[in-house]
């Protein structure tokens, strides 16, 4: 308990943040690495609060091709069995022979017709099985036509093509010391009058029970006007920041997190873009300092950013700016 009192007074906490407050009804971290709401919502059926479209936008890139494959072969399973039900000799054109190929007969019967291509070879002879080709017939260009819009959308989509430094560190600043983290574009995008907002949340007591307390961050700088090259955000750990006179030992026993939010101008869309992350305590390097990850070509035409460099760090020392405040530990 003694540790949570260190927490600098002075600091003023948010309210509207969120985040729950009290710590026993909150479960891990706020956010995730990936930028996403650590919640799993329970009350309704699974349908109900899945948003597909949201979802296959969202999802990597090969499970949606994955997913679109997989759809494509269920569905001409599920012709291929009713048409191999309703009689392999209503399909003209299918020469009879041993059932696993007539069956496969059928199942590409299904995929020329869920497609529309229609070589010819193969045609339904009967009402019922005419019927059901013509069904999917139906729902094969539907079926494209949502696949498309997906596809299209995932290509579209305004995205802050943004890494983070997998670690967050405490850094000599200025004589004094500062929480720094870096974020860097990975693509050939340009991003104009990035805006970066930090927040730390942490647990401490109050009125003799734990909650959640959330802190805005005062950073060195807030906004840039282009972000081509790596970003070193800096919080400077003054006498008014709530992290004033932490030491390592602190961040190892107090429950924390530094919530990173970054906001931007993608000018070939001309659309906002943003991107999250958080640093759990356990993610936050005591006394160190991030590498360059930028220099000049051999030629010196051009900037290289090396992005494999984006979590590099060397140790530093800081004892010096806690022993100017004589704090020990």
């Amino acid at each position: 308990m003694a540790l949570l009192k260190k927490i600098n007074l002075k600091a003023k906490s948010e309210i509207n943040t969120g985040f729950g407050v009290n710590t026993n009804d909150y479960g891990g971290r706020f956010v995730n690495k990936d930028g996403r709401a650590n919640i799993e919502k329970k009350g309704v059926s699974f349908l109900e609060r899945i948003s597909w479209y949201h979802s296959l936008l969202a999802m990597p890139r090969w499970k949606f091709f994955s997913v679109i494959f997989l759809f494509f072969i269920v569905v001409n399973l599920c012709f291929a069995i009713t048409y191999y039900i309703i009689g392999i000799q209503h399909l003209a054109g299918v020469v009879p022979r041993s059932e696993p190929k007539n069956f496969l007969e059928a199942f590409f019967f299904s995929c020329q017709t869920f497609s529309t291509v229609g070589y010819g070879r193969i045609s339904p002879a009967g009402y019922l099985i005419t019927s059901v080709a013509a069904f999917e017939g139906f729902l094969g260009p539907l079926s494209f036509a949502l696949a498309t819009g997906l596809l299209f959308g995932r290509f579209s989509k305004p995205t802050a093509y943004l890494k983070f430094s997998e670690n967050a560190l405490i850094a000599p600043y200025q004589g004094i010391t500062a929480l720094m983290l870096r974020v860097a574009p990975y693509k050939n995008t340009t991003l104009l009058d990035a805006e970066a907002k930090v927040n730390l949340g942490m647990s401490v007591e109050e009125n003799g029970k734990m909650v959640n307390k959330f802190f805005p961050l005062t950073l060195e700088f807030n906004t840039v006007t282009t972000l081509t090259l790596s970003w070193t955000i800096v919080h400077p750990i003054t006498e008014s920041s709530p992290l004033y006179n932490f030491t390592q030992e602190d961040f190892a026993n107090t429950k924390g997190e530094v919530l990173v939010f970054i906001k931007a101008f993608d000018d070939m869309f001309s659309n906002t873009v943003v991107a999250r992350t958080s640093y759990i305590f356990n993610e936050v390097v005591f006394g160190a300092k991030f590498k360059p990850m930028y220099k000049s070509s051999v030629d010196n035409k051009k900037t290289i950013l090396h992005l494999g460099k984006l979590n590099t760090f060397d140790p530093a020392d800081i004892n010096y700016a806690f022993k100017q405040e004589g704090i020990t530990g």
